[in-house]
């Protein structure tokens, strides 16, 4: 299991987004202001509000060099905006953008396993009001066969069967097949799930539904053992142990951004840096991850992930000198 994106729920993060939206523009009206000062007229923590602070450092434009990030200056327990980076201006779509924005909403309000569609579709006609003319071009979004596969496995666990399953397993970046008892169908942070008796893993296993390739109902009835627990899934799928393994990492500010999006142990400052770390489940994951973030992010530990990395990088680099093989 990798990492589940964090956050507090979907109130929360619709929250802190609009708390965001508005800060730039406050603090460009109040320059030099104390922060507990900002933070109570906001109706936050000082410390929260400083959380906020940190994330704003990483926003901004396309291109994320100097001049398109938000940047500010402190001066002791006060704050003044030094670069907006365009964010105190309103929205404005082009209409290449307004289209590819109501695709993707479509595309995502059809997708099965999304707990939010009301908030989805409300986003969605909100913003084809807006594109006018552009929403009603003949672009049509629809995913019959997935949602399909959301009911028929919805069907297979009320009938009570076993299930033959293909699965593809994002940590190791394989398909496997296996046999599983199921016991019941949840919305995790919303995504689908399908939560079972994994009859090869010999324990109860989460398995998101949009990476079930295939599956085939078998004759004999579901029997997961006594042993089965059910997973406590109230803060989340992914629920970081200390028998996991524990990655430690060295992150600019385009690469800031991890701490918000998955579960951490530990972010400490250093300089214009921090030290971020975390705990996943599987190297090989961590591994493929990692290695396309570029240089706003060094891995630290442990060694054998560092070795791992370098290991790739150094092939990569091998076949971009290897002269090409001649033409036949």
């Amino acid at each position: 299991m990798t990492p589940q994106p964090r956050g507090g729920g979907p109130r929360a993060s619709a929250d802190r987004l609009g708390r965001l939206l508005n800060l730039v523009p406050y603090l460009l009206a109040r320059p030099g202001i104390l922060i507990d000062e900002a933070a109570a007229d906001l109706g936050v923590t000082g410390k929260q509000l400083r959380e906020d602070l940190e994330l704003l450092w990483v926003c901004g434009l396309p291109g994320y060099g100097p001049g398109d990030l938000i940047d500010m200056a402190f001066d002791g327990d006060r704050v003044t905006i030094s670069h907006d980076a365009g964010i105190d201006k309103p929205l404005r779509l082009n209409p290449d953008e307004a289209l590819a924005l109501v695709v993707a909403l479509r595309m995502l309000a059809e997708t099965p396993g999304i707990g939010t569609r009301d908030a989805i579709e409300r986003a969605l006609a909100k913003i084809e009001s807006a594109a006018g003319d552009l929403a009603d071009a003949p672009v049509a979004v629809r995913l019959p066969a997935n949602q399909e596969k959301l009911a028929a496995v919805r069907a297979a666990v009320d009938s009570g069967h076993a299930l033959r399953l293909t699965y593809y397993t994002a940590a190791r970046d394989e398909t496997t097949e296996r046999v599983v008892d199921p016991m019941r169908m949840l919305m995790v942070g919303g995504m689908a799930y399908l939560e079972a008796w994994c009859r090869r893993a010999e324990g109860t296993r989460m398995f998101r539904v949009d990476r079930i390739d295939a599956f085939t109902e078998l004759p004999e009835p579901s029997a997961p053992p006594v042993g089965a627990v059910p997973h406590d899934v109230s803060e989340g799928v992914f629920r970081p142990g200390p028998e996991l393994p524990l990655v430690t990492l060295r992150v600019g500010r385009g690469g800031r951004w991890i701490t918000e999006y998955y579960p951490v142990e530990e972010v400490r400052r250093e300089a214009a840096e921090w030290l971020v770390t975390l705990r996943v489940t599987d190297l090989g994951w961590a591994q493929r991850f990692l290695a396309g973030l570029g240089r706003d992010v060094t891995v630290i530990g442990p060694p054998e992930l560092v070795e791992r990395i370098r290991a790739q990088a150094t092939n990569a680099l091998d076949q971009y000198a290897a002269p090409p093989a001649p033409s036949q």
